[in-house]
């Protein structure tokens, strides 16, 4: 750690304490220690806006071909292509720009009348209610019915993937644990049967989609494997459930907890993309970045040697004072862009379905109940290595 004050600074992204609230910690390792250094688990972190902002776009030094995932990278798997967030260029470049083609903005817009009807039907089974799971009942449902749809995997089948996707990624005692060559081959064999079916039977979804690409490599066209498919199927499902989820969860949370602002939302609905944003900002839903150190490089002075793990903690830049006036308040009228969808190559591509599914969810919140609370003695934080958010929230609505 750089400075004589952070000598009492301790920073673990698998202790669960920690997890729960790291603010007040990357606030002091913002001010005190701006290169944090891990000797337990032998890692580095940036916190400030500047540096992880910068050091998002550096590709080159700060490598995601290992993994972005502290996990991944200290159990030195040989991760599979087609994990665009695990590659570096040129195969990243290769595998975005076909995703890009498939994952289209126009095709996130056409899909928003059936969003609102998930959000509805979800919603009209909670009628009467008083107190339900905004998690279990209402967040994790949104996501996973829209890239079900998507996908073109029958609902029947939805339930039965997340929690298999939330097995494999949860965090069992907040220590490190090894990740498993087995858990890609696992996260394939949850579509491996649709996969095949779709083949048979093409529609409009985009599973069928991957079936019929081809991309470009040597010059030439071909089909992508069965193993790409897989990969890219297993990929858009997983990033694509959890962090929705996480989304709407922070969002019954900061409201509850901020009832003047939540007025104005009810008051005037075309605020809400603006407070979407700020949510993103304040509570990112994947908050840390890890990369695979390439070469010797410098921050704040010290070197840092090839082979090394930083940590780009994009959670804690979003509330940095220096690039965000009383960063650490919340405040649905804040303009400018946050670093939660990522920045550079590895920027989310699915960015624009989130923040639409997130909208939709809280128009037809807003709608039912201009008013709610949660119950936080009684929620619980979900821990995972990738994401951070709620995995049981009570809302109370009576």
């Amino acid at each position: 750690m750089t400075g004589a004050s952070a000598v009492d600074l301790y920073y673990d992204p698998f202790d669960f304490a920690i997890d729960d609230d790291p603010y007040p910690i990357w606030k002091r390792m913002r001010d005190e220690a701006p290169l944090y250094v891990n000797e337990k688990y032998n890692f580095y972190a940036l916190s400030r806006y500047d540096d992880v902002s910068r050091e998002l776009h550096n590709w080159a030094t700060y490598r995601s071909g290992r993994g972005t995932t502290i996990d991944v990278i200290m159990s030195g798997l040989e991760v599979p292509p087609g994990v665009i967030l695990f590659e570096d260029p040129p195969l990243h470049d290769l595998h975005r720009r076909l995703l890009s083609k498939v994952f289209t903005p126009r095709r996130m817009e056409a899909i928003e009348d059936r969003v609102r009807g998930f959000c509805v039907r979800a919603l009209d089974a909670l009628a009467g209610a008083e107190r339900f799971d905004v998690i279990a009942d209402f967040g994790a449902l949104i996501p996973m019915r829209t890239i079900g749809y998507l996908l073109g995997i029958p609902e029947e089948g939805q339930q039965h993937i997340r929690d298999s996707t939330n097995a494999e990624i949860g965090l069992k005692d907040g220590a490190f644990q090894s990740v498993s060559a087995s858990a890609f081959e696992n996260a394939y064999q949850l579509f491996a049967d649709y996969i095949e079916w779709r083949a048979e039977h093409p529609s409009d979804d985009l599973m069928t989609q991957l079936l019929n690409a081809e991309v470009e490599e040597d010059g030439q066209l071909r089909p992508l494997t069965r193993l790409e498919v897989l990969t890219y199927t297993s990929m858009i499902a997983g990033a694509g459930n959890e962090t929705t989820t996480r989304l709407i969860g922070f969002i019954a949370q900061l409201l509850a907890q901020h009832p003047d602002q939540r007025r104005e939302l009810v008051a005037d609905h075309s605020l809400i993309p603006g407070a979407i944003d700020e949510v993103l900002r304040y509570q990112a839903p994947s908050p840390v970045q890890a990369r695979y150190v390439a070469c010797d490089t410098e921050q704040h002075g010290q070197r840092i040697p090839e082979g090394s793990i930083m940590l780009l903690l994009n959670g804690s830049a979003n509330r940095d004072e220096r690039h965000y006036p009383r960063g650490e308040e919340f405040d649905i009228h804040r303009t400018g862009a946050h670093l939660s969808f990522g920045q550079g190559l590895h920027f989310c591509l699915g960015s624009s379905l989130a923040r639409m599914q997130a909208r939709v969810a809280l128009e037809e919140m807003l709608r039912r109940w201009p008013q709610w609370d949660v119950d936080l003695e009684n929620a619980a934080m979900a821990h995972t290595s990738s994401v951070r958010g709620w995995g049981t929230l009570p809302m109370i609505v009576g």
